[in-house]
């Protein structure tokens, strides 16, 4: 019985993210959630007490499939520096892997308050820490570390954007490409 609850409340979360896709946050419906999922308009509140809630666990549910992610990534890569530039490609192959995802962690809506902002924030967390350790091993200032940080996320998210537009092709060529350019980016002053 467990299991099947647990399968109903992630094929919730499932066709909320396609909800959130599709409407954003202030047009996020429960009932269209439960429908999607061929349950009743209450089913949901067995799961979640709310639209609060259930955007919550939707934004934890992505926090946990990227955590996973990052985790395989670390325990196969050695080097804090590689680990950065490991986790900066994964990032991208994560995202155009599972496009959908994007709207939960680009949200942009009235209704996505500073709680979602902090829970999506969590997201990033573990990258965080590794460039914090990895600027003070170098013994980066301040200013040099914000450029690099800027820099690194602008070819992540650019390399996205250029990958849906067709501007780049994504393939393992075009991600080596990347690759280098966000590891180069920790040999420039």
């Amino acid at each position: 019985m467990a299991e099947r609850v647990k399968n109903m409340r992630d094929a919730l979360i499932q066709a909320g993210i396609g909800e959130i896709n599709a409407h954003g946050v202030t047009g996020f419906s429960i009932r269209r959630v439960a429908e999607a999922c061929g349950v009743s308009c209450a089913a949901p509140y067995k799961h979640f007490k709310d639209k609060r809630e259930f955007i919550a666990a939707i934004i934890d549910y992505v926090n946990e499939q990227w955590r996973l992610r990052q985790q395989e990534v670390l325990a196969q890569t050695e080097g804090l520096r590689q680990q950065i530039v490991e986790v900066s490609v994964n990032y991208i192959r994560f995202l155009m892997e599972k496009p959908y995802y994007r709207a939960i962690l680009m949200l942009k809506d009235e209704e996505f308050d500073n709680i979602y902002h902090k829970m999506r924030g969590h997201l990033s967390s573990r990258s965080q820490q590794l460039e914090a350790d990895f600027f003070a091993v170098a013994g980066m200032d301040p200013p040099t570390q914000k450029r690099k940080l800027f820099l690194v996320r602008a070819l992540i998210f650019g390399a996205i954007f250029m990958f849906d537009t067709g501007e780049l092709e994504y393939n393992e060529d075009t991600m080596e490409m990347i690759r280098y350019n966000i590891d180069r980016e920790f040999d420039l002053p």
